[in-house]
């Protein structure tokens, strides 16, 4: 019996299209899972059966006559509710659009239709993605399969929890704030973060299915559970959106690398900015020795120059005006009054979002200059390295923790309180800068939950962050299912 459960999106393809393998049976083989482990999930929280198995016969019928549809041919998948799926109910987690159903899809997922995949449903997200735990109002919590006492992170958490549950075989998420790192990191599952500006963010709610701009800092990007699918994945989803696609094509340069001996790393643990957890600081040096007994050049004491605190003020400053551009009026006239009245020199998480939101176009013009300083700096970095390992996050995945305050909320490292913000300290290391960032298991901490490292490098060089990863999991670690998920 043909393998199913945990197997390569991309190996299943070609078996469907060989005929050794059904994506009819594929496609049941999936559903039951949903039924079996989904409601104490709630990974999924919508589907289109009917649609499924209409297109799953078609894509056997296809294979028959010796037609291929792509890559992904006849593969069911799933797609983070973010994203707007043609004909299937999309709601980003808002309950203003409880029951919507887009007239069109987003342009990932169109390429990844387009590449053959069947899209069988949508999983959650936070309240608009903007948290860095999975639950809203109209769908309710998901839990993390690792524990379901914990979080399966955000805002790409149902993707992660249904990939590492074995309910999808590939998913697409999106990220302005570790959104597919984190969740990859607490399910212990593959994702990349994509350089800035390679992948179209259209059909991303929000801000909305018709809006066709491209908004700054955030990308969209694969999730799986091998690096080879990731890498893929990838291949399917660049592109230009509509507005560029006449004139400009994505040529991503090889690895830098031929063999793992000219491999360049460095190791970038730990750090006073943002302490994490000991578990994840040795699961991250470990994974650096596997590279290093492996025959790359390893430096564990290696760090870009530039000023940490301030790169993550200019960070969460140009997200929230971002994210701000689309809250309701009241919301920007209070944070111009608090910003207006703060000290200048309180620099607390809480109230340089609040100057985000509030942000002049000059001051946005100041702040995107120095991200631009910030990059600069990586790509000389980046010349003595060719991939930076570091943390996705502080911690391991916590506690359900839904106080409506988010500056009430806490986390524990190391025995020590730090605010829930921390959270998002080392994701905007690396996104500020718009470099890409692959995501691979490297370890499990002392209370059995998963740990991810993010492999940075170069603007545009996703390949070789990609191609590391796969060294990870050939030296080091691969992917492993969570405790009663493997049959």
């Amino acid at each position: 019996m043909t393998q199913i459960l945990y197997r390569s999106a991309f190996e299943l393809a070609k078996d469907i299209k060989a005929g050794t393998l059904s994506s009819e049976r594929v496609l049941d083989f999936y559903l039951d899972r949903i039924q079996r482990f989904n409601p104490a999930l709630n990974a999924v929280v919508a589907m289109d059966i009917d649609a499924a198995r209409a297109r799953a016969k078609a894509a056997d019928l296809a294979a028959g006559r010796g037609e291929d549809w792509g890559p992904l041919h006849g593969v069911p998948i799933t797609v983070k509710d973010a994203l707007a799926t043609q004909g299937l109910v999309t709601v980003g987690g808002i309950p203003a659009r409880a029951g919507q159903v887009p007239e069109t899809d987003a342009v990932s997922v169109a390429r990844y239709r387009a590449a053959g995949a069947i899209i069988v449903g949508k999983t959650n997200v936070p309240f608009m993605s903007a948290d860095l735990q999975s639950y809203n109002e109209v769908y309710g919590v998901t839990n993390n399969p690792w524990n379901v006492e914990r979080t399966c992170g955000g805002s790409s958490g149902g993707a992660a929890a249904a990939l590492a549950a074995g309910l999808s075989a590939l998913e697409v998420g999106s990220d302005i704030g570790g959104s597919i790192r984190t969740p990859a990191h607490f399910n212990g599952i593959f994702g990349h973060k994509p350089s800035y500006g390679i992948v179209s963010q259209q059909g991303h709610i929000p801000p909305g299915q018709t809006v066709i701009t491209e908004s700054d800092l955030s990308v969209v990007g694969p999730l799986g559970v091998c690096a080879a699918d990731v890498a893929q994945a990838l291949d399917v989803l660049l592109g230009p959106g509509s507005l560029d696609s006449k004139a400009w094509r994505v040529d991503l340069p090889p690895p830098r690398f031929q063999s793992i001996g000219d491999l360049r790393v460095a190791v970038w643990a730990d750090d006073e900015f943002c302490p994490v957890d000991e578990d994840i600081r040795d699961a991250i040096v470990a994974a650096g020795r596997s590279l290093e007994a492996a025959g790359a050049s390893v430096d564990f004491e290696a760090r870009p120059k530039f000023d940490l605190a301030e790169n993550h003020r200019t960070y969460l400053r140009l997200m929230m005006s971002v994210m701000g551009a689309g809250m309701p009026q009241s919301v920007f006239d209070m944070a111009q009054k608090v910003a207006a009245s703060a000290d200048p020199n309180d620099h607390s998480d809480s109230l340089e979002q609040m100057r985000g939101i509030a942000m002049s176009h000059r001051d946005w013009a100041k702040a995107s200059e120095q991200r631009l300083k910030n990059r600069a700096e990586w790509e000389r970095f980046f010349e003595q390295y060719d991939v930076v390992l570091c943390p996705c996050a502080p911690a391991t995945a916590f506690a359900h923790d839904h106080t409506p305050d988010m500056s009430a909320r806490h986390l524990t490292i190391n025995g020590e309180q730090r605010p829930y913000t921390d959270m998002m300290r080392w994701a905007g290391v690396t996104l500020n800068a718009g470099l890409p960032a692959s995501v691979a298991p490297v370890g499990m901490s002392r209370d059995g939950l998963p740990i991810g490292v993010q492999i940075a490098g170069a603007y545009l060089e996703d390949k070789t962050t990609l191609a590391v990863a796969a060294l990870l999991e050939q030296h080091h670690q691969g992917f492993v299912p969570p405790p009663g998920y493997a049959h």
